[in-house]
C-alpha cells in the first residue's frame, strides 16, 4: 500500500515504516472507495447508469487515486453521450498513473479515429444548436435538429430528454412518452427521465379516452382464431388498384407541369433575354461604326458629284474607304487573312485621321494572327509540294517582316522559289538568310544552294532598265507606268517592278 503522506510503499503495515503515519483511517477510507466502486459496477451491469455515476463520484471523493473507478466513470459518461466529461476523467486518470492504465488505450482509440472524433464534435454542436433554437422559440427547427442528433448518436440521453420536453410543451404527451421510453433503455433509472415520464403519464390520464363503438367492428371465428375487422372494410381489386395508381401518376405529372415547368420556362426566358440584350448591344456598337464609315463614303460620293476636277483622287479615296470597311467586316467575322490582305492594299494618305486610327487599330489586332495564319498556310503548302501556293502566302509574310520567326519565312520562301524553278528569286532570299542569320543551319543550306546555283552575269546598264525586273522564263517586257501601285504575283514567273518593293524585300545588294 502506498502511504498517502510520503508516497512510499508501506506494504500492509498499519503504520508507515518511513514516516510513522498511522494508516488505519486511510485503510478504512480506501475500503469505502472500493465499496462504492463495486456498487457502481453492479448498477452499470443493469444499466442504472445514473446511479453508477453517483456511486463512482462518492468513490472518488474518498480516494481520488482510485484509477479503476475514474476509468469506469469515463466509460459511463461516454455511454451517456457526455463526451467532454468522459475525456476529462480519462485525462486525469492518465496524469495520476501514466503506465498500465486503460485510460491511455481509450484516449488513443479516439485520437486515432479522426472520423469518430469529428462525429463527437458534430454531435455536441448540433445539441447546442437545438438548445439555442429552443431558447429562441424556433420549436420546429429544434425538433428536426434533435431527431437528426438521435439518428447520429442514439445514446445521448440529453437529446431524448430535450425532445421529450419539447413534445410535452406542445402537449404531445404520447410522443414524449415514446421518446422517454427509448431514453430509459439507455439509462434505466435516470431521475430526470423518470420525472418526465411521471408528468407525461399524469397528463395522459387527464385526457378523456375515445371509446370505439362496437358497431364499427365485426368479430367472427375462423377455426381456432378470432378475427376482428372493421365493418366498413373494403377490398380493392387489381383493376381498381391499377386505376388508382394511374390516377396518381397523372396527378403527379400535372402537379409537376403546373408548378415546375413555368418556373423553368421563366428562367430560360430570362437567360435568353439577357443573351439577346447582350447581342443587341454588340450589334448596335458595330452597326454604329459601320454607319459612320458608310456616311463617310456617302459624303465622299456627294463631294465627287460637286467637284469633278478631283474625280480620280476622290475615286481612290472612296475605294480606300470601301476597302477599310470590308476589312473591318472581315475582322469582325474573324477572317484575319482576308482583312490583312485588304489592309495591305490600303494607302493611308487617302484616309482621315480617325480612319487612320481605325486602320492602325485593326492592323495591330490582326497582325499576329494574320502572320501566323499565312505562315502556317505557306509551310503546309510547301510540305504538300504546292510551291506556288507557298510562295503566295509566304511572300505576304516576308513583305511585312523578312525576319519573321527567326528568318523561317524567308527561308521557306527561298526553298519554294527554288523548287518552283525561279532560281534568281530563290537566290535573293538565300542571300538575305546568309547576311542576316550567318551562324545558323539555314545559312549553311543557303550557302550550298548559292554554290550549286551561281548567279547569272548581269547585262549592261540601261537607263530605262531601272523600272524593270529580270524574268528568268521570258524576255524583258516594257514597264507599266502604273506598276508602282501593284504587288508581286507569286503565281507567275515574272514580277513587275515596284520602287517601294525594293525597300520591303529582304534582299541585300
Amino acid at each position: 500500500m502506498i502511504c498517502y503522506k510520503c508516497r512510499k510503499d508501506a506494504h500492509d503495515e498499519k503504520v508507515c515504516p518511513y514516516c510513522g503515519t498511522n494508516l488505519k483511517i486511510y485503510y478504512k477510507v480506501k475500503n469505502l472507495s472500493n465499496i462504492y466502486y463495486n456498487d457502481a459496477l453492479e448498477k452499470a451491469k443493469i444499466r442504472d447508469l445514473s446511479g453508477a455515476v453517483v456511486s463512482l463520484r462518492s468513490s472518488l471523493k474518498f480516494n481520488k487515486y482510485n484509477i479503476q473507478a475514474r476509468n469506469l466513470l469515463g466509460l459511463i459518461y461516454f455511454e451517456l453521450g457526455e463526451f467532454v466529461d468522459a475525456l476529462c476523467e480519462w485525462v486525469i486518470s492518465k496524469n495520476y498513473q501514466k503506465e498500465d492504465n486503460l485510460a491511455n488505450k481509450y484516449l488513443a482509440e479516439i485520437q486515432d479515429n479522426q472520423g469518430r472524433l469529428e462525429a463527437i464534435s458534430n454531435t455536441i454542436k448540433k445539441y447546442n444548436q437545438a438548445y439555442s433554437l429552443c431558447v429562441e422559440g424556433n420549436i420546429d427547427m429544434a425538433i428536426i435538429q434533435l431527431k437528426k442528433l438521435i439518428t447520429m448518436n442514439y445514446k445521448m440521453v440529453k437529446s431524448y430528454q430535450l425532445l421529450a420536453l419539447i413534445y410535452m410543451k406542445e402537449e404531445k404527451y404520447d410522443q414524449a412518452k415514446k421518446i422517454l421510453r427509448e431514453a430509459q433503455k439507455i439509462d434505466t433509472d435516470n431521475p430526470l427521465t423518470s420525472r418526465y415520464i411521471k408528468i407525461a403519464l399524469r397528463e395522459l390520464k387527464k385526457k378523456p379516452r375515445v371509446k370505439k363503438h362496437s358497431n364499427d367492428t365485426i368479430t367472427y371465428m375462423e377455426g381456432n382464431d378470432k378475427i376482428i375487422r372493421p365493418r366498413r372494410f373494403q377490398y380493392y381489386s387489381v383493376g381498381s388498384s391499377l386505376l388508382y395508381l394511374i390516377m396518381g401518376l397523372v396527378l403527379g405529372t400535372l402537379a409537376v407541369a403546373f408548378l415546375l415547368l413555368p418556373n423553368a420556362q421563366k428562367n430560360a426566358n430570362t437567360e435568353t433575354n439577357q443573351k439577346l440584350k447582350s447581342a443587341n448591344e454588340t450589334v448596335s456598337t458595330k452597326e454604329g461604326e459601320i454607319t459612320s464609315l458608310k456616311s463617310k463614303i456617302k459624303e465622299l460620293e456627294n463631294k465627287l458629284k460637286t467637284d469633278g476636277s478631283t474625280a480620280d483622287q476622290m475615286q481612290n479615296t472612296k475605294n480606300t474607304y470601301e476597302s477599310l470597311l470590308n476589312a473591318y467586316v472581315m475582322y469582325t467575322g474573324k477572317d484575319y487573312v482576308g482583312a490583312g490582305d485588304l489592309l495591305a492594299g490600303i494607302d493611308t494618305k487617302y484616309l482621315s485621321e480617325n480612319a487612320v486610327n481605325t486602320y492602325n487599330t485593326i492592323n495591330a489586332q490582326i497582325g499576329e494572327s494574320y502572320m501566323n495564319t499565312l505562315f502556317a498556310q505557306g509551310t503546309n503548302s510547301y510540305r504538300k509540294n504546292d510551291y506556288q501556293g507557298a510562295i503566295t502566302n509566304l511572300l505576304k509574310v516576308v513583305n511585312r517582316d523578312p525576319a519573321y520567326k527567326a528568318g523561317d519565312a524567308s527561308f521557306y520562301l527561298a526553298q519554294a522559289y527554288g523548287k518552283a524553278g525561279d532560281i534568281p528569286s530563290a537566290q535573293k532570299y538565300y542571300q538575305y538568310i546568309m547576311d542576316t542569320f550567318p551562324a545558323t543551319k539555314k545559312a549553311s543550306v543557303a550557302k550550298n544552294f548559292m554554290m550549286t546555283h551561281p548567279a547569272a552575269p548581269q547585262p549592261a546598264a540601261d537607263p530605262n532598265a531601272q523600272q524593270q525586273q529580270a524574268d528568268p522564263n521570258a524576255q524583258q517586257q516594257q514597264a507599266d507606268p502604273n506598276a508602282q501601285q501593284q504587288q508581286a504575283d507569286p503565281n507567275a514567273q515574272q514580277q513587275q517592278a515596284d520602287p517601294n518593293a525594293q525597300q520591303q524585300q529582304p534582299v541585300t545588294q
